[in-house]
């Protein structure tokens, strides 16, 4: 007697506006290995088209530069690049950059057993054509309401970086100080030179980081992480 199998069920491809629950979302996105990146906001598959170098490619890696210059300098704090966050049960974004304090020093976020960043980080970055970009629409309310504490756009066309910060439970725009420089509440000593940002001066965008990690605030910063891993 010959037993019937079934037939195999087609994992379908991610399509753009494709309305999906968290479990096909990665089922489908994990059937894609050509797919670098996709997101769910709100429940709606979003997929960008080709990047552009000079509109994506460079300010990104320009922010991965500074962020990462900042996370060298202090212990139990990490960058990561383009990962996947499990932010809520309709919200899976994969933003262009963030920075993350361990979950064993208090950190607001952990990582599953699976290897997905679960819970919201402290602090995400976008880059995003312009204002229009749903980087600051869509995007910002689902990362506001999960509690990102500071939350940072590039709008490369308007040459315009938007750094806002959650402060009873809104984002507030923080302005730079009299002499250009945005200074982190939640990771002391990370500080953005903006107009050497926008300038494409490396240079002296990792001189003002490393400013901030030799000043006393960041030495209280790390000394304070140390204190809540050991308790």
């Amino acid at each position: 007697m010959v037993l019937s199998q079934k037939p195999l069920q087609k994992v379908l491809p991610l399509e753009n506006g494709d309305h999906l629950t968290r479990a096909e979302f990665e089922r489908r996105y994990q059937a894609m290995p050509h797919i670098k990146k996709a997101e769910r906001i709100e429940g709606v598959v979003y997929m960008p088209a080709a990047l552009r170098y000079r509109q994506h490619g460079q300010p990104h890696s320009s922010i991965i530069g500074w962020l990462f210059t900042y996370a060298a300098a202090t212990p139990e704090v990490e960058v990561a690049d383009n990962p996947t966050i499990r932010l809520d049960l309709d919200n899976d974004p994969q933003p262009d950059a963030l920075l993350r304090i361990s979950e064993a020093c208090g950190g607001q976020s952990c990582i599953s057993e699976d290897d997905y960043i679960e819970g919201a980080p402290e602090l995400v970055v976008e880059v995003a054509a312009s204002s229009a970009a749903y980087d600051l629409h869509e995007k910002k309310s689902v990362y506001r309401r999960n509690g990102v504490q500071e939350y940072i756009v590039w709008q490369v066309s308007e040459r315009q970086i938007s750094w806002f910060r959650l402060i009873d439970g809104d984002y507030v725009l923080v302005q730079p100080d009299e002499d250009g420089i945005i200074h982190s509440t939640v990771f002391p000593g990370l500080d953005l030179d903006l107009e050497s940002m926008l300038s494409d001066d490396m240079m002296s965008v990792i001189e003002a980081v490393q400013a901030g990690t030799k000043a006393t605030a960041h030495k209280q910063f790390i000394d304070r992480l140390a204190h809540q891993q050991m308790t």
